[in-house]
């Protein structure tokens, strides 16, 4: 090897330990985050497509309109009309664009696996990405969002938190391509699984005075699920992402200060 490809690889290292050394520290503040929060895998991928362009807080209140109406299940969204469908998801936003990816989902399914998601959920993670990806709205961070949390399949999934505060960690661009992010993320804490097998939530988690968790949510069904050590990191660590993104990396104005990862940003010489 050259020694500027040696040059490269070890920064290359160094940067995968920063990442190990993020996850480390956000486990240590805000212990076992429980995202995604659902009872379902259904109602995982229900969320998937609405969360799409908009808060999170309006995806729970068109959900808590599905589940009102009895309709967030495969047959729920199977039969209920089309202008049904936009009114109960309405507070999520584009909601007639998502009503039909919703109904478009439901017939993929019903065509290819005879309605049965635990048969879809069951097949090998790179033909399922596949799959999904030839979807309508399904672009990579929706499909890895339903491999990952519906099916507890062991894919990193990348959304604007991370490119945002990669970025500004001077990890990677933002602009970087979709899969270089993933495979850098991925090939960062593979060795992260051992070290967290077996872990019990961090006593942080039951701290007092704290008044957010990062992402947290409290438990459901689908995020206590089990589900392989790999994909157990990659769930902890996008909920990670998202509670630094939510609470401190804001899009126009960050808020460093209290942030379990401001020690870690590049020091600017004055």
């Amino acid at each position: 090897m050259s020694q500027s490809g040696k040059q490269r690889a070890n920064e290359s290292e160094v940067r995968q330990e920063e990442v190990r050394q993020y996850y480390r520290a956000l486990h240590r503040a805000w212990g076992a985050q429980h995202w995604w929060p659902a009872e379902t895998a259904f109602a995982v991928i229900v969320g998937t497509y609405l969360t799409q362009n908009t808060a999170w807080i309006n995806v729970e209140r068109a959900l808590a309109n599905l589940r009102a109406a009895e309709l967030l299940s495969v047959s729920g969204i199977r039969t209920v009309s089309l202008r049904r469908l936009e009114r109960l998801i309405r507070p999520s936003g584009y909601f007639r664009q998502k009503a039909r990816r919703l109904k478009t989902f439901v017939a993929f399914l019903d065509r290819e696996y005879g309605g049965s998601l635990e048969e879809l959920l069951a097949q090998p993670t790179e033909k399922l990405r596949e799959e999904l990806l030839s979807l309508n709205g399904v672009g990579p961070e929706t499909a890895d969002s339903i491999l990952l949390y519906a099916g507890n399949h062991p894919v990193f999934v990348v959304d604007a938190y991370t490119r945002r505060i990669i970025e500004r960690h001077g990890i990677m661009s933002a602009n970087s391509d979709y899969e270089e992010i993933r495979g850098f993320f991925e090939q960062s804490l593979a060795s992260l699984v051992d070290e967290q097998a077996g872990q019990s939530e961090r006593p942080a988690f039951q701290r007092e005075g704290s008044a957010f968790r990062g992402a947290f949510h409290p438990p459901s069904a689908m995020s206590t699920a089990p589900r392989s050590p790999m994909a157990q990191v990659y769930n902890e660590m996008h909920g990670f992402i998202v509670g630094v993104g939510k609470h401190y990396c804001g899009k126009a104005q960050p808020k460093c200060d209290g942030c379990p990862l401001q020690r870690f940003l590049p020091r600017v010489n004055d």
